[in-house]
């Protein structure tokens, strides 16, 4: 149940996020995540950690996005703080993520090379939705996609290894955290 729940929350403010983004109401996805971050810390049996996670996602994310921004191979029409920088409600996006990566999504620990290969498939996928949903434009579609591709192949593996470090978890065999 717990997986189900954390999925669920997740899609909750991915949705919120684009949907609000593509109808100029770039805020909804921010007061979404904050309601999913804040759940997922309340039911975790180490908030600070997740809490810790959370933001170092979010900076993952801000750095990501923000060299997509300004290579010019993906556009956000809201939301944005300056020209050449993500949004916050993208930002905010990753910062929902992290709260899967110990849960709906913790089976991947310890599988760099899975984790790899979903990022690989799943980023891409991920922001093409969010492109037919009209939160984002992929500017150059082939770059935008190659460069999501290898980016997320290359940053998901690292958020799994940082989470457990983050965790103290790092040579234990699973991830000890609980959600509803």
């Amino acid at each position: 149940m717990r997986l189900l729940g954390n999925f669920l929350l997740f899609q909750f403010a991915w949705f919120a996020s684009v949907l609000g983004a593509a109808n100029d109401l770039p805020l909804a996805g921010p007061c979404a995540v904050a309601v999913v971050v804040a759940i997922h810390l309340r039911l975790a049996e180490r908030p600070a950690a997740e809490l810790l996670l959370v933001a170092a996602c979010g900076t993952f994310g801000a750095v990501f996005d923000s060299l997509l921004v300004t290579s010019g191979w993906v556009a956000y029409a809201s939301g944005t703080f300056a020209p050449g920088i993500a949004p916050y409600w993208i930002i905010a996006m990753w910062m929902s993520f992290a709260t899967t990566l110990n849960v709906s999504l913790g089976w991947m620990h310890g599988r760099p090379v899975l984790a790899a290969l979903s990022g690989l498939v799943a980023g891409p996928l991920t922001y093409l939705a969010g492109a037919r949903l009209g939160g984002i434009e992929l500017v150059d579609e082939r770059m935008a996609i190659a460069a999501l591709g290898l980016g997320w192949a290359i940053v998901l593996p690292l958020l799994f290894r940082l989470s457990r470090r983050l965790d103290g978890t790092a040579a234990a065999p699973a991830v000890r955290t609980s959600e509803a």
